[in-house]
């Protein structure tokens, strides 16, 4: 939802604003499925919108996660020390790292199968409507 990028660089981010439009775009679509169908042509191409946010999202949690602890406190932390504690890499930062991976590829690659089998149902669809 964006909420990360307003907590690293507060209110006047424009990509955190951004962030919650594909995000609803893509609930937008769950909803279509859930009402009309597998086949309802809106709903395939907005449900990956709400899959490439989150995969999105998963791709910053890893980057912060393995971010080196000088670097991190230069970006966020420019006033502390360059090792102070706060940058530092704990249990937690890479259980956060694995669960950011599991679900991103997960998301992405379930997005994606979903996008394409959809889309290449349609156009087989649409050939034999030619056809005949």
């Amino acid at each position: 939802m964006g909420l990360h990028r307003f907590y690293l660089y507060g209110f006047k981010d424009m990509l955190g604003w951004a962030l919650p439009i594909p995000t609803a775009l893509g609930f937008y679509g769950l909803e279509r499925v859930q009402q009309f169908g597998q086949d309802d042509t809106l709903s395939w191409m907005l449900i990956p919108l709400l899959g490439f946010t989150v995969a999105g999202c998963a791709m910053n949690a890893i980057i912060y996660g393995l971010t080196p602890i000088e670097k991190w406190n230069a970006k966020f932390n420019p006033q502390a020390d360059a090792l102070v504690p706060a940058g530092r890499t704990q249990w937690a930062t890479i259980i956060g790292v694995v669960v950011a991976l599991l679900m991103g590829t997960s998301v992405l690659m379930a997005s994606l199968v979903f996008s394409f089998q959809r889309y290449f149902e349609y156009q087989i669809e649409a050939a034999r409507e030619i056809s005949q």
